[in-house]
């Protein structure tokens, strides 16, 4: 595999700037990093973005989540390897990314859940970091960015 090109935030390399901005804004919401991670994983493998699984997959070790954990957030309703807390901010990004699938995608119910755990702080940290990796997702898969090649 090759990418077309480098990533467009890189190419227009004013737009890598703002981008890390907000991500240093969502770690800054109080919510803990492994659950951000495990966002931003979940978020990532919805879309198929090999670049970002990998990346998550790193990062996430990084923080120091666990090989289970990380293996199996894809199935994060079965597992036994997750919080209720972090259930709630799995299924928020699940229901965020996939809005398409479903005429009311975030539900009330799916919101209220998450809202139950996190504050409205924290709840935008959440929202922040599904959107900017979902936002990474389709430069990446949009460009086949290659797994890996980040580093």
């Amino acid at each position: 595999m090759q990418s077309r090109m480098q990533n467009p935030a890189v190419v227009l390399s004013s737009a890598m700037k703002p981008i890390q901005e907000v991500f240093k804004a969502v770690h800054s919401g109080g919510v803990d990093e492994q659950t951000l991670e495990l966002v931003h994983l979940r978020v990532s493998q919805i879309n198929g973005c090999s670049s970002c699984v990998d990346a998550g997959f790193k990062t996430g070790r990084k923080a120091g989540l666990s090989d289970e954990r990380l293996a199996l957030v894809a199935a994060w309703r079965e597992a036994p390897y997750f919080s209720d807390e972090e259930r709630a901010a799995l299924e928020l990004a699940e229901a965020a990314t996939r809005l398409a699938d479903r005429p009311d995608a975030v539900s009330d119910e799916i919101w209220d859940t998450a809202a139950t755990y996190f504050d409205e702080k924290q709840l935008a940290a959440i929202v922040l970091m599904i959107g900017v990796t979902n936002l990474f997702n389709r430069l990446n898969a949009t460009t086949r960015q290659i797994a890996g090649a980040w580093g």
